[in-house]
C-alpha cells in the first residue's frame, strides 16, 4: 500500500522499533490500537509519536497478531478497482517512496502462500488445484529472490542462452515497444496486487483446505536446467497458451512453451493451428475452440474467480465495441499521444496465442506501432483489455476532421473480439480449475502448464 497517510490499527502486542536517523535505532514500548502516519519533511510522521525515518511494528506473538491497514486499494487500474480493509499476520514496516508512504509486510514465505492462493482463487477450490496453484506461486516468489543462489548453491540464475532474437516486422512512423516486469520494486520482493500476486493477508478466509495444500506440497518448486521456474500464470489463456517472450524480456524458456489448453485421451495436447500467423489467428479468436478453460460451469468458476473477479461474464471469447470519438478520445488519455481520430488498428505482429505484442495505430494526425502486449492492452482499454489476443472489425463511415491530411473519411465504429483473459503464459487458472474438477492431479496439472518442467523439493 502507498498513499501519503496512513492509517492502520495493531490489533495485539506489537513492539516498536524506530530509527530516528539513519542507521541508529531506538527501542519503544510495547503498543497496539489505531494509528495514522503521514510525511512531514522527508519523515515519517507518526500521530502522537513524533517522526522518523522508518518505523516497524514487530508482532510479540505471531500467532495471535496481525494488523489492519485501511482503504488498501485493490485491482489498481483494473475494471474492479475498489478500496477495502486488510488484515496481514507478520511484521509492518512504514517508509517513505516516491513522496508517499508505503507500508510493507515482513511475511514467512508459507504464510504468504497461504493467503495468495486464498486471493487468487476461492479458497473452496479443488485440492489439486490448490496444491497446483501453491507450487506455482512459490516458484514464481523464489524465482525473483536473490537469496536463493546464496541458500541453495545448488541453483543457478535463469540461463542467458535462453535469449532469442524476436521477428523483424516493417515499420511506418514510431515504434514504442516496452513491458512491465516485477523488478519494479526495490525496496520489497513483491508487490500486493494483479502486477505481482494478488496478497490480502488474512482477508479473505483461509480453509483448512488451502492449509493442507500448502502443507502438502511445502518447499516444492518447478525447476528446469537446474533452475527455479519462473512460473507464470493468468486467468484464461482463451485455448492456447502464450510464450515469455511476446509479453517480456526477448527470452523464452523450454517450459513456458506453445500448447493447446487441451489433453486427448493418451494425455498428449492436440495439434493446433500457427496463430502467429495472421489468417489462423482470424480463425481461431472467432470461433470457439474445444478446451480446458472454455467452460461456463459456475460451479468450476466460483473455485477461481473471486467475487469482483466474477463480475466478468464473457472471458473465453468477448467483445468491445467503441465509437469513432469514444477511440479517439481513449487512445489520447490512455497513451498522451494525439493520433488525431482513428484510421486503423493494423495486427504487425502476434505471439503463439494469437496475441498481439505489436500493433500499428494509424491516426489523422500521425501512426506509431506499439506493444508488448500489456501496453496494448492498457491503450485500448480505460483499464486493462482483457488480452491482446483480438481482430478488428470497422464499422461505417463519417467525415474525417477538417485538419486531416489526405483522408476524407474515417470509420464511424471499431469491434474488438478478443480470446482470453490476461496475458496467456504458464497456467491458465480456469483451465486448471477444470482440470482438477476432471480428476487430474496437480502433478499432471504442472506438467500441462509448464510441459518438461520437473518438480524439486527445495526445503
Amino acid at each position: 500500500m502507498s498513499a501519503p497517510i496512513i492509517q492502520f490499527e495493531l490489533i495485539g502486542t506489537y513492539q516498536v522499533h524506530q530509527t530516528m536517523e539513519k542507521g541508529t535505532e531506538t527501542p519503544c514500548p510495547e503498543i497496539n490500537g489505531l494509528h495514522e502516519a503521514t510525511i512531514e519533511e522527508h519523515k515519517i510522521a507518526w500521530k502522537g509519536h513524533g517522526t522518523w525515518e522508518k518505523l516497524l511494528f514487530i508482532p510479540a506473538d505471531e500467532e495471535s497478531c496481525c494488523f489492519e491497514l485501511k482503504e488498501v486499494t485493490i485491482g489498481v487500474d483494473f475494471h474492479w478497482q475498489r478500496k477495502e480493509n486488510q488484515r496481514f499476520k507478520g511484521a509492518l514496516e512504514l517508509i517513505i517512496e516516491h513522496d508517499k508512504l508505503t507500508a510493507v509486510n515482513h511475511v514467512r514465505v508459507e504464510d504468504y502462500l497461504t493467503s495468495v492462493i486464498s486471493s487468487e482463487m476461492s479458497a473452496s477450490a479443488s485440492e489439486e488445484l490448490l496444491k497446483a496453484h501453491a507450487v506455482i506461486s512459490r516458484s514464481w516468489l523464489l524465482a525473483s529472490m536473490k537469496c536463493i543462489e546464496r541458500d541453495y548453491p545448488q541453483l543457478k540464475a535463469h540461463p542467458e542462452a535462453h535469449r532469442i532474437e524476436m521477428p523483424k516486422t516493417p515499420t511506418d512512423g514510431e515504434e514504442q515497444i516496452k513491458w512491465f516486469e516485477r523488478d519494479a520494486h526495490t525496496n520489497f520482493d513483491v508487490c500486493a496486487d494483479d502486477h505481482c500476486q494478488r496478497y490480502q493477508g488474512i482477508t479473505r478466509a483461509s480453509r483448512d483446505t488451502v492449509r493442507k495444500a500448502i502443507e502438502a506440497t511445502r518447499g516444492e518448486v518447478l525447476t528446469s536446467e537446474g533452475s527455479i521456474c519462473d512460473a507464470r500464470f493468468s486467468k484464461c489463456c482463451g485455448g492456447a497458451f502464450e510464450e515469455f517472450a511476446y509479453c517480456w524480456d526477448n527470452v523464452n524458456y523450454p517450459y513456458l512453451k506453445r500448447r493447446a489448453d487441451l489433453l486427448d485421451a493418451a494425455g498428449q495436447a492436440p495439434q493446433f493451428p500457427d496463430l502467429s500467423i495472421e489468417a489462423e489467428a482470424d480463425r481461431w479468436i472467432r470461433t470457439e475452440p474445444k478446451a480446458f478453460c472454455n467452460t461456463h460451469d459456475q460451479s468450476i468458476l466460483s473455485q477461481v474467480l473471486n467475487s469482483y473477479d466474477q463480475e466478468t461474464t464473457d472471458f473465453y471469447r468477448w467483445k468491445v465495441s467503441y465509437s469513432q470519438e469514444e477511440l479517439s478520445a481513449l487512445i489520447l488519455k490512455r497513451s498522451g499521444v494525439d493520433y488525431g481520430q482513428i484510421i486503423d488498428l493494423i495486427p504487425i505482429a502476434r505471439g503463439t496465442s494469437g496475441r498481439l505484442w505489436k500493433l500499428k495505430i494509424v491516426g489523422t494526425k500521425q501512426t506509431r506501432t506499439i506493444g508488448k502486449e500489456l501496453e496494448i492492452r492498457r491503450t485500448l482499454s480505460s483499464s486493462h483489455l482483457y488480452s491482446s489476443a483480438f481482430v478488428v472489425d470497422k464499422e461505417g463511415s463519417q467525415k474525417a476532421e477538417p485538419n486531416a491530411q489526405d483522408v476524407e473519411q474515417v470509420p464511424a465504429q471499431f469491434t474488438l473480439t478478443g480470446a482470453g483473459w490476461g496475458h496467456g503464459v504458464g497456467l491458465c487458472q480456469i483451465g486448471a480449475a477444470v482440470m482438477g474438477a476432471q480428476g487430474y492431479d496437480y502433478q499432471t496439472i504442472l506438467a500441462h502448464y509448464f510441459n518438461g518442467a520437473e518438480l524439486t523439493h527445495l526445503y
